[in-house]
């Protein structure tokens, strides 16, 4: 198995999916019901393979990821062949950037010395969705890459004063 096993949930939630995919293997619905009981192995592979064939299709289609905590944002661009970084740090205790009121502070406060932008660029490994993957396994979420766009737009301002 490439990635992990949809939970249960997750199964449940793509039931109409998974049986296009039995019936895409000529498995009937009895058929499944018989494998379950029968072959409990095979069932398992199946699943894994319908899982791997999920996450392939959910992970092409990412282009941005990002993770915020109180005193930090990373942001993640997902080309073909390499990805870009940019992330922000803070040092102030009293600010939470999980927070709307954080975030208008950095908004207001992007130029201060207490916030660091820093940018990073890599060449992807031969598997662009296993490196996607591996983020989201370690908590970075999906995004629509509206903060990327943002603090990319106010490095270029940084860059250009």
């Amino acid at each position: 198995m490439k990635y992990i096993r949809l939970t249960k949930e997750q199964l449940e939630e793509l039931h109409h999916d998974f049986a296009r995919f039995l019936a895409s293997q000529q498995i009937t619905s009895d058929e499944w019901e018989t494998i379950k009981r029968e072959k409990p192995h095979v069932a398992e592979e199946e699943i894994d393979i319908f899982s791997d064939l999920v996450w392939e299709k959910s992970l092409e289609k990412v282009k941005f990821l990002e993770r915020i905590d109180s005193k930090s944002i990373n942001c993640f661009y997902f080309r073909e062949n390499d990805a870009q970084m940019i992330s922000v740090l803070i040092s102030i205790n009293t600010v939470d950037l999980t927070t709307p009121n954080g975030f208008q502070w950095l908004e207001n406060n992007i130029h201060s010395d207490k916030v660091q932008l820093y940018t990073g660029k890599k060449k992807l490994a031969e598997d662009r969705k296993l490196e996607i993957f591996d983020l989201i396994r370690q908590g970075v979420q999906v995004s629509d890459g509206k903060i990327f766009k943002t603090l990319l737009d106010i490095k270029k301002q940084v860059e250009n004063k």
